[in-house]
């Protein structure tokens, strides 16, 4: 039985599809009348027949693209732990601004003269990301972290074209982020694993017997996936440096410290920054997004073009010129509206906002960490900052796997965590609250996670197993789905 009107509180009745609620002549426009045409349009251009389309009136056509809409998950409407990934809530003056004219009715070819108002914040954002990273330069041009990183290594292989052509291979943890391995691939060069101790940290004695003359760099995350503060850095980029390579740091999260610790501090000689995750800018969809690349001194002659350069009169223009330089990596000079929202979220808290950001994430991670350990196991519980990783695997006795922890989670308005990563742990939940949560969601969700194990422990694993139960959509076959799509009835 269906729902007159088709909304999502249907009673779990199914909504109306929009060809439902069709009745001839309905009309959700109205357009004059066109003018009389002496060129008619050619033949094999027209249509045979009319296009099949609904007709429903406006209201009718507002409210089902409204019910579609809230089908989606979003941080708007709800907790988004998504581990490693910083789902935290987008503040909308961010997004007013950059829908301001000035900004929103630029064009990418307009002369350098016109929009000295987005260069001059370009630029300016480029120093204060410096000077959050301890960097030299950066770029705008990636759209992506993952973009950031391959970036990154072309300057790196370009670098060492110029210098020493006989290195190969780059380091990257057993817990890095399955981008890093894919980006170093693609630039060319060969990857070598390095361990984790059992304190959930890179082995720096695995790490030293992998160094040598053929080494490019080391990829690193810090705070690492696990959640955990590699507190031997220093002593890991120095490592890397006396046998002449570069370290890189994955800055997917960045948000832990961010205002506190600055990777160039640490060593590091390139940082990317997704600003989706730490300057709270829309993620995910496929969407526009923005990595910036900070660098050392001794690479900034290797970023790509264009960049913004200031002239001694202080006016801003675009510089394409540098022989070192990799080249475009983007089709125009990076995704210009996200850095906008970006920019106004950094300059409306400051450095001192920053900081309380950085601590609320981590303040929050542990708390939450707090809820769910002795229920969930917590490997690697010691040093948490933005987010940590639990196990699920005590679970498999009832017949319950991780993956349905993650579905029952959604019958309780929650978005899973991020789910078998990283692998080094079993059936492992990779949970970043972030600091835009109430403690009263977060109690919630604990209570949540906690309910869902009991219930499988109480003998009900086949009501996990078939999660879940309250949305339009059940569980799915997700690997057929991925193998045989189908976009349409």
């Amino acid at each position: 039985m269906t729902h007159a009107n088709g909304g999502p509180g249907a009673g779990g009745r199914t909504p109306l599809t929009i060809f439902e609620r069709s009745r001839p002549g309905r009309r959700a426009w109205s357009l004059p009348e066109a003018p009389a045409s002496t060129s008619d349009v050619p033949k094999r251009f027209r249509r045979a027949a009319a296009p099949h389309l609904p007709e429903v009136s406006e209201s009718m056509l507002v409210r089902h693209y409204t019910q579609l809409s809230e089908r989606n998950f979003a941080i708007d409407n709800a907790f988004y732990p998504l581990g490693s990934c910083t789902m935290k809530y987008n503040p909308k003056v961010n997004d007013e601004l950059a829908a301001l004219p000035g900004f929103r009715d630029l064009h990418p070819d307009q002369p350098a003269a016109d929009v000295q108002g987005a260069l001059a914040l370009l630029w300016a954002f480029e120093r204060d990301l410096c000077e959050i990273t301890g960097m030299h330069s950066a770029t705008f041009c990636p759209a992506a972290g993952a973009h950031g990183e391959i970036t990154a290594l072309l300057m790196w292989r370009k670098y060492f074209a110029e210098h020493d052509n006989t290195r190969d291979t780059v380091i990257i943890p057993d817990s890095a982020h399955g981008t890093n391995p894919a980006s170093v691939r693609m630039a060319g060069f060969k990857v070598v694993e390095v361990p984790s101790g059992s304190d959930g940290r890179v082995d720096v004695e695995a790490l030293h017997e992998l160094l040598g003359p053929h080494i490019v760099g080391l990829m690193i995350t810090n705070p690492n996936t696990l959640g955990v503060f590699e507190n031997r850095i220093t002593q890991i980029t120095e490592m890397v440096h006396d046998v002449g390579g570069f370290a890189y740091c994955d800055g997917a999260n960045l948000n832990a410290i961010v205002g506190r610790a600055r990777p160039g501090d640490m060593g590091f000689d390139v940082v990317h920054i997704n600003l989706h995750k730490t300057f709270s800018t829309p993620h995910g969809g496929g969407g526009p997004g923005a990595g910036p690349l900070c660098v050392a001194e001794a690479l900034a002659p290797y970023l790509p073009v264009p960049r913004v350069g200031r002239s001694e009169d202080g006016t801003f223009a675009w510089t394409s010129d540098d022989p070192h330089s990799i080249g475009p990596v983007h089709s125009v000079a990076g995704n210009f509206a996200v850095v906008v929202r970006a920019y106004a979220y950094l300059r409306r808290l400051g450095l001192e906002g920053l900081r309380r950001v950085s601590g609320m994430a981590v303040l929050n991670a542990n708390y939450l960490k707090k809820l769910v350990d002795g229920r969930y196991k917590v490997p690697y519980a010691e040093g948490t900052m933005h987010e940590f990783v639990a196990s699920g695997d005590f679970l498999r006795k009832h017949g319950v796997r991780t993956f349905d922890v993650a579905k029952a989670l959604l019958d309780y308005g929650f978005h899973a965590p991020t789910v078998y990563f990283p692998l080094t742990v079993r059936e492992a939940l990779m949970v970043e609250p972030t600091e835009t949560e109430a403690k009263e969601t977060l109690d919630a969700f604990a209570e949540a996670l906690i309910e869902i194990a009991d219930t499988a422990e109480a003998g009900d694993g086949e009501r996990l197993r078939t999660a879940p139960h309250t949305l339009p959509v059940s569980r799915l076959d997700e690997a057929r789905a991925a193998r045989q799509l189908k976009l349409r009835a």
